[in-house]
């Protein structure tokens, strides 16, 4: 019988590779288990669930993995929108198989589909004048130097210090394909995994044919619209912090419960989330409110589901 409820909740990159890890797949899958058993309190709360994810680690990866590949052997080099393919679907396997034995161990039972999804950008979006998201591992400025000599890669710095990632276009979603499936195979009580990465980017080259274009989609952007467009009841946006803060990691430091609409805007305007971090969450947070008058929550993963965890987004 289908639930009334319908989540979709968006895990960060670190549901699956945490700092420190090489991301061996036993890493992986670990870590799959531990946030997939978070969402039990959903679903023993009756939401339909629908499961969205990052892709940073695994994607840059992919990307040095093809690097070698082409310079050892020859291969073909594989485009960036591959690459995100490529890693939604060996990212929803794993997401897909320790759900299901998280089910089990728990006696449920719900089939898992973990769709390839496109998501349109335009092509003349500034994003791709401005490369701002990150993938891939960390580096020291020496090393990220050296790959920009080497490749004309470009690189960031992390806001919290841990090194230097390589950062790429990172397009606003228009639109995700397949919606309308996506939303009756959730709300018919199944779980649905989806926009991985935040969807393989796509534009129109010219009418009626559709073709990748390099760059990653903010998966929390991707996200939030998904949520809007499949009509979703709660957004979750998950991260490695238990709520928002204000003045983050300086002795004024102020974790946030709950914010509106336009205190998000301030303080998004005051300088206090950074890029390739939170910002883009609360920006998704807001997207998502705004369009639909309901709430979003930013929260860490072991803290999904919990009363009064995270730091809630609403309308007023």
């Amino acid at each position: 019988m289908a639930l009334e409820k319908l989540a979709v909740v968006a895990f960060g990159g670190n549901a699956l590779i945490t700092d420190g890890q090489k991301g061996t797949i036993d890493d992986q899958e670990a870590n799959a288990y531990a946030a997939c058993e978070t969402l039990l309190k959903l679903i023993k709360k009756g939401y339909n669930l629908v499961i969205t994810h990052g892709n940073g680690p695994q994607v840059g990866n992919i990307l040095l993995a093809n690097t070698a590949g082409h310079k050892l052997y020859g291969l073909p080099d594989m485009p960036l929108d591959v690459s995100v393919a490529y890693s939604q679907g060996f990212i929803g396997y794993i997401i897909e198989q320790q759900l299901k034995n998280v089910l089990m161990a728990n006696d449920m039972d719900r089939d898992i589909i973990t769709i390839i999804t496109q998501v349109l950008v335009n092509k003349d979006d500034p994003a791709f004048l401005n490369p701002t998201k990150p993938i891939g591992p960390y580096y020291s400025k020496e090393e990220a130097e050296l790959i920009t000599a080497e490749n004309g890669s470009k690189f960031a710095e992390d806001p919290r210090g841990r090194g230097w990632r390589k950062v790429v276009a990172s397009p606003k979603p228009r639109a995700i394909s397949n919606r309308t499936t996506i939303e009756k195979i959730a709300r018919g009580g199944q779980i649905v995994i989806a926009v991985g990465g935040g969807g393989i980017p796509t534009y129109y080259k010219e009418m009626n044919k559709l073709q990748g274009i390099d760059a990653v989609i903010d998966k929390d952007l991707a996200s939030a619209l998904l949520a809007r467009q499949i009509n979703a009841d709660k957004l979750f946006i998950l991260t490695d912090v238990p709520k928002v803060c204000i003045h983050y990691n300086t002795p004024q430091q102020q974790t946030i419960d709950r914010m509106n609409i336009a205190t998000a805007k301030r303080y998004l305007d005051e300088g206090h989330f950074a890029e390739g971090s939170m910002a883009p969450k609360v920006r998704a947070a807001i997207e998502f409110t705004k369009n639909t008058g309901r709430d979003a929550i930013i929260t860490k993963t072991t803290l999904l589901g919990v009363d009064d965890g995270g730091t809630r987004i609403t309308i007023v």
